[in-house]
């Protein structure tokens, strides 16, 4: 049965997502955008496009790859791509067997031996036939709806335009983040001397904690570094720690809130952003940036396109210890350099990253989008 009258009588622009707190990151960038409260968007979240009477919307903008399948073409809709689904059937563009970064181009025989020899997803034969089966379909769908896709980096519009999509099908938007409601300050000479490094994110392989963890036997020891987060290899991260010497420098916070999470970047010196795969953005420079903090990061994927390298931050060659610990032990013994690096940082936020900003671009992508539609409906 065809769902109708969701809507009111004027039509409104819809983001639609699986459900607002079930996913992640997709979920924090939806739930800032509505909050941004932008011109003829709806705050109502559609969750399904089954059964419904598509037509009844301005334009849609669909967030995850699960609901492409059900585009029926009845009304304007963008895809906003939060990772790399459509050219990698395991999404994670990460070897785990070797530790680093995938490069390789989506082929049957390719991605096959990432799965199986590489590691870079699970070697269960249904699970690799579904990935090949997601991606595929997906990418496909893309092409023959031809509606426009919205890349959080160039990197990934590149890989979507290796993989077939016309340039001119897809666009770039950067990630944005909301400026934080309390205030926040440059670095003092105080935080600095205090010395802690910060790492926020999952502990899972790809996230380059190991590799952070040996770079810290080769920096200065006032280095104290604090662990945000939680993944499946925290106990072997532990279990290094302590074969490398430098547990009583470190302390594991767990799954923080937002007070905590804004409570550690504020007492940082620096935060440190040490992926092994090839990040499509990351949003962990950003809220760096919101409290004047200086960022050290590999050189993959989507980072660099969010840092500027010597002025913003440190990019760094993944894997590369001498050069992490270079790093870290720079804005460690210089707190003219660390303090005026969070400054830029701070400075490029306010003109680039924000909510706002992201509001504007996207407003333009809309109308561009809902007068092509109407465009071709006329001359068909």
């Amino acid at each position: 049965m065809i769902q109708k009258n969701l809507m009111p009588k004027e039509k409104t622009i819809h983001y639609c997502l699986c459900g607002l707190g079930c996913s992640g990151g997709v979920d924090t960038y939806v739930k800032s955008l509505l909050q941004a409260q932008p011109p003829n968007v709806s705050p109502h979240v559609i969750t399904s496009l089954k059964n419904i009477d598509q037509s009844q919307f301005k334009l849609l903008n669909v967030q995850e790859q699960q609901l492409v399948w059900d585009i029926t073409g009845e009304c304007p809709v963008v895809y906003t791509l939060h990772n790399h689904s459509p050219y990698c059937p395991s999404g994670s563009k990460y070897f785990s067997v070797r530790g680093t970064a995938c490069d390789r181009a989506m082929s049957t025989l390719g991605c096959t031996w990432g799965h199986l020899v590489d590691g870079c997803g699970s070697r269960r034969p249904e699970k690799i036939i579904q990935n090949f089966q997601n991606s595929y379909r997906e990418l496909e769908t893309l092409k023959k709806l031809r509606i426009p896709v919205i890349a959080n980096s160039d990197y990934v519009r590149g890989q979507l335009i290796r993989h077939g999509l016309p340039p001119e099908q897809t666009v770039t938007v950067y990630c944005a983040v909301p400026i934080p409601t309390t205030s926040s300050e440059p670095l003092t000479f105080e935080t600095h001397q205090n010395s802690r490094l910060l790492f926020a994110g999952r502990i899972v392989p790809e996230k380059g904690l190991d590799w952070l963890l040996k770079a810290l036997t080769q920096v200065d020891r006032r280095v104290h570094l604090d662990i945000a987060g939680e993944g499946r290899t925290r106990p072997q991260m532990e279990r290094l720690a302590k074969q490398l010497g430098v547990s009583d420098r470190i302390t594991w916070h767990g799954w923080c809130d937002r007070e905590k999470m804004d409570a550690l970047y504020r007492q940082s010196y620096a935060v440190v952003f040490p992926s092994l795969w090839h990040e499509p953005a990351g949003l962990v420079t950003l809220e760096a940036y919101a409290r004047h903090r200086p960022v050290i990061a590999s050189s993959l994927g989507g980072i660099p396109e969010y840092i500027r390298d010597g002025k913003t931050g440190i990019l760094v060659p993944a894997n590369d210890l001498k050069k992490l610990a270079a790093a870290i032990n720079e804005l460690a013994e210089d707190y003219q350099k660390a303090r005026s690096f969070g400054e830029n940082g701070y400075a490029l936020l306010l003109e680039q990253f924000t909510i706002e900003t992201q509001v504007k671009q996207l407003q333009i992508i809309y109308e561009k989008t809902i007068d092509n539609f109407h465009s071709s409906r006329k001359n068909t």
